[in-house]
């Protein structure tokens, strides 16, 4: 029978789960706590926590999730690093924290219900954010839009501007 302490961590780790839409993988070997408490704030930032299960813990808890195993990506040294909504922030997160501090190494994760590799985690991470792809389709919307008003604005000006032309010749005549 298993001890009442790991069936209590299963559960966090169960928690963590059902709480995300995934999960990156990252070996944060060599990080100081302060490091740490560091790549933490960013992930809070971004909508994400970082936690550190024993790996058994972990394989457990995504068999019982119904989710994908990856049992390669969980050996050594690793923290699992959940994401509630936008996969892009949370790995944007840890990719500056890795570039500012040269000691996390992106494992793997789950995104999407599908295993991801540690080298389609960076694509993740090189994606422009939700805000800025918004603000991307608001601009192409945008553009032909206030053509449409500058042309239409065009035809009374240029009938004004004509009007004016011909006011001012019989001005001067």
């Amino acid at each position: 029978m298993p001890a009442k302490k790991k069936i209590e961590m299963l559960e966090k780790v169960s928690t963590s789960l059902d709480g995300s839409k995934g999960m990156f993988v990252i070996d944060p070997a060599g990080l100081s706590v302060k490091e740490t408490q560091e790549l933490r704030r960013s992930l809070r930032a971004a909508g994400a926590e970082m936690k550190v299960y024993k790996n058994n813990l972990v394989k457990i808890a995504l068999e019982k999730a119904g989710m994908p195993a990856i049992d390669d990506m969980l050996k050594g040294t690793t923290a699992c690093v959940f994401y509630a909504e936008d996969p892009v922030g949370a790995a944007k997160a840890i990719k500056d924290t890795a570039k500012k501090l040269k000691k996390i190494e992106f494992v793997g994760g789950i995104s999407d219900g599908k295993v991801v590799s540690a080298d389609d985690v960076k694509a993740i991470a090189d994606l422009p954010s939700r805000e800025e792809l918004l603000a991307k389709l608001v601009g192409c919307i945008a553009n032909p839009l206030t053509g449409v008003v500058r042309t239409l604005n065009a035809i009374p000006q240029g009938l004004v501007t004509a009007l004016s032309a011909v006011e001012d010749q019989k001005n001067a005549a």
